[in-house]
């Protein structure tokens, strides 16, 4: 694939051997609603291959998710309203800010991400990189979701390739500024997120990873053209009102291209 709209940046390697984080220091977050079918072998996959806590933000489920994702060894946090993808990864963000972790790993409940990717994630943040680490994969993209990224990137200048990937991890600069009252309005966690992180001078670079598809369900966001048109349009309004117009002239935010074919 072309990588003409990524902005590569060469990274300075580190310094001595990186030692991974104590389960202390590092939380695995998951939102989740209605993914009762899944939660729970992601869980386990990831206490498996990694030993670091878990926590599952139930987003007010209707099914078996809470139950499922406690058995398999999730702490579980149960919100009392339906606050939406953004509004339950802030929780988990609150949540291991109050609790002393320094870094924080989100994937979706969907089966998407793959636990075994997570160290992709964080060898940046471990050799101070970057503040934020996305695990892009822009081939899973249907044409809705393209014209959206092509849309986003033009309106913000921001230089990302897989905008509304929810598979990052988060060092504790960035865990502080996302927990705050700054970022809780926010609807969804791609845009809005982004334009705070870059506002904030927050170094963000994507590294790539395989995606699977969806094992059930659809995305709430691209299922349809109706509600592309409605995100597109809450999400413009986001930019010109709350974050600031126009295309960001000072890009601290960085893709790497390396990876992709």
């Amino acid at each position: 694939m072309s990588t003409s709209l990524l902005e590569p940046t060469p990274c300075d390697p580190p310094s001595g051997p990186v030692s991974p984080p104590s389960p202390s220091d590092l939380l695995i977050l998951i939102p989740a609603h209605n993914e009762a079918a899944t939660v729970g072998a992601i869980v386990r996959e990831v206490r498996r291959h990694w030993g670091y806590p878990v926590v599952v933000i139930d987003d007010c489920s209707t099914d078996d998710t809470a139950e499922v994702a406690y058995a398999a060894g999730a702490t579980l946090l149960s919100l009392p309203l339906q606050l939406g993808a953004w509004g339950a990864l802030q929780t988990g963000l609150r949540y291991a800010e109050r609790n002393g972790y320094r870094l924080a790993v989100t994937l979706d409940a969907d089966g998407q991400h793959e636990p075994t990717q997570i160290g992709t994630l964080l060898a940046p943040l471990l050799a101070g990189q970057a503040n934020v680490v996305i695990g892009a994969f822009p081939s899973r993209a249907s044409s809705a979701r393209r014209l959206a990224w092509r849309y986003f990137r033009w309106l913000t200048g921001l230089g990302l390739e897989d905008i509304t990937s929810g598979f990052r991890a988060y060092d504790e600069r960035a865990i502080r500024l996302l927990a705050s009252r700054e970022a809780t309005l926010l609807d969804y966690q791609d845009v809005g997120v982004l334009l705070t992180l870059h506002r904030h001078g927050l170094r963000v670079i994507e590294k790539p990873v395989t995606m699977q598809p969806r094992l059930q369900g659809v995305s709430r966001v691209f299922k349809s053209w109706w509600t592309v048109g409605n995100y597109m349009l809450q999400t413009s309004l986001l930019c010109l009102a709350r974050i600031g117009h126009g295309r960001a002239r000072d890009r601290r935010t960085h893709s790497e291209a390396s990876g992709w074919n």
